[in-house]
């Protein structure tokens, strides 16, 4: 287990904590804040295939969701049926259901790793854990644009991240159908439900960790947003040009 939290922090956390005081280092009056939203930017493009890929297939499993309630329905005393005709449905759309899970796998760590180190990095007895090239700034200002604690907890972060975390789960809903009727059965209750939890889940969690947490949180919703945004536009542009084909 020792061993296992060694290569973590040499791996992942490390260099993590390390590109966030070089960016620090850098950045003309080094703000702190900035140099975290820099940071957590970087990591989104870094990861963008990855992320993009999962955020790809999500999507078209959420678009064949009234297809695959059909086809279990249709054949729910029969299951082996039902598991040819799902894969033959994924076949057909080319829709890989374990696509979307290994860059969420890979992502997991490193997701951790900049948790840890917003929600610690900034304690004095970490900023000498430096590279030889990185330079030890011996204080780190925690003040965000010269008003905003990052070490405190906030409530106002913690609404911000709410109102980010809200559009985002918006977007990955699905555009109600004008022709198929609407269905109120579990799963869409659950999915609809989904759309206001995790916001909620923001607002209680985050006020209660270090702003710098929050800020990492909003910056990678807003990121998210812009993701989710471009492939739906993608997705639209996709169906208009098959409609009139």
């Amino acid at each position: 287990m020792q061993f296992l939290a060694s290569l973590y922090t040499a791996v992942f956390y490390q260099p993590i904590f390390n590109v966030l005081i070089l960016l620090y280092n850098v950045i003309p009056g080094k703000d702190l804040g900035v140099s975290i939203i820099l940071l957590t930017a970087l990591f989104r493009f870094v990861m963008l295939p990855l992320s993009m890929k999962a955020a790809i297939t999500q999507k078209k499993f959420t678009e064949l969701q009234p297809r695959v309630k059909e086809i279990q329905e249709k054949f729910k005393t029969n299951k082996d049926q039902q598991a040819r005709e799902l894969l033959s449905l994924y076949q057909k759309e080319k829709v890989n259901p374990f696509a979307g899970i290994l860059p969420l796998l890979i992502q997991i760590p490193i997701l951790l790793a900049l948790f840890q180190v917003f929600g610690k990095g900034l304690q004095a007895e970490q900023i000498s854990n430096l590279y030889w090239f990185v330079q030890n700034p011996v204080h780190l200002n925690p003040l965000f644009l010269g008003f905003l604690d990052l070490q405190a907890r906030s409530l106002w972060i913690g609404v911000v991240a709410a109102v980010f975390q809200f559009i985002q789960s918006k977007q990955m809903m699905p555009k109600p159908s004008l022709t198929a009727p609407r269905k109120n059965d579990f799963a869409s209750s659950m999915q609809n439900s989904m759309v206001y939890f995790s916001p909620l889940l923001t607002l209680l969690i985050l006020p209660q960790l270090p702003a710098a947490v929050g800020l990492y949180w909003i910056t990678t919703s807003v990121f998210s947003i812009w993701q989710q945004g471009y492939i739906n536009r993608k997705s639209e542009a996709r169906s208009t040009k098959s409609e009139t084909t």
